[in-house]
């Protein structure tokens, strides 16, 4: 199968985009691994795959990671998504209507070339995460090899957990993130984030993906720990989240409201493969 595809990334979150609307698409999870693999593939955190919508959307987002398994949701994705079908004419619409496994987003196109997503209410109910916990609570106790931990649990369409640490530069990301990625109280596994307060309307943040290992951003990731960080009233609205290859924008007005995600989208080259 000869495949064209378009490799893009969001503050150094990469992925590889196909479109699979014009051409016919059907990977085996096998075959996303390849197309992930950075030293006999492409190389990517995550597949990005664009189709036709079921309802009435303009589009359907599907997302895979690099190990070949489908999640819901991707935020710096969501961003190139709107750059990608927009760029090459799919929709003249500076907006559009997104279908994906957590439900509809909406990513809009700025003037400035930025893309601003409403990715949706946040959850807390542990069900909706999900998290095993007898009730919500604003954090839980989070036992990793003998040693408790502090967390909050959220989902922004998929699960994450995220702690403060006094410096995201000596977090314990790439050893303790495993652990909490497959936590037996986490069913669906879960993205582990490590947030650096900096002041009431910044922070500094560090994720471990679920299926990815430590990406250079994650959108989802900062949407959760401003979320967080505003509920236990250390962060006001709007947030700068800083990771080390830059910043994303994130709004929030509270409980049942929408998280809205502003920050930029990049494509890097065109190309094909065979597989």
């Amino acid at each position: 199968m000869k495949l064209k595809f378009t490799k893009m990334h969001g503050l150094g979150n990469d992925f590889v985009v196909i479109d699979g609307i014009n051409q016919s698409v059907s990977l085996s999870p096998e075959q996303l691994r390849q197309l992930a693999d950075r030293h006999l593939g492409i190389g990517c955190d995550q597949i990005l795959l664009v189709e036709t919508a079921e309802g009435r959307a303009d589009f359907r987002y599907r997302i895979f990671n690099a190990d070949g398994g489908e999640v819901e949701q991707c935020g710096n994705g969501a961003r190139c998504f709107v750059r990608y079908v927009h760029d090459r004419g799919m929709t003249s619409k500076n907006e559009i209507r997104v279908e994906t496994l957590s439900g509809v987003i909406m990513p809009r196109l700025e003037a400035n070339g930025d893309v601003t997503v409403n990715m949706g209410i946040p959850r807390f109910e542990p069900r909706e995460i999900p998290f095993i916990a007898e009730q919500r609570a604003p954090a839980y106790p989070l036992d990793i090899g003998g040693k408790e931990l502090e967390i909050s649990a959220v989902s922004m369409g998929n699960p994450h957990a995220v702690q403060w640490v006094p410096d995201v530069d000596h977090a314990p990301v790439l050893t303790e993130g495993p652990l909490i990625e497959h936590h037996a109280r986490f069913p669906q596994r879960v993205n582990a984030g490590y947030m650096q307060l900096v002041d009431r309307h910044h922070i500094r943040l560090r994720v471990y993906e679920r299926g990815a290992g430590e990406t250079l951003a994650c959108g989802t990731g900062a949407c959760a720990a401003a979320v967080a960080g505003i509920q236990h009233g250390l962060l006001e609205s709007p947030v700068k989240v800083s990771f080390g290859s830059g910043d994303l924008f994130i709004r929030w007005e509270g409980e049942n409201q929408p998280v809205w995600m502003t920050g930029p989208a990049v494509a890097v080259f065109d190309g094909e493969i065979n597989l």
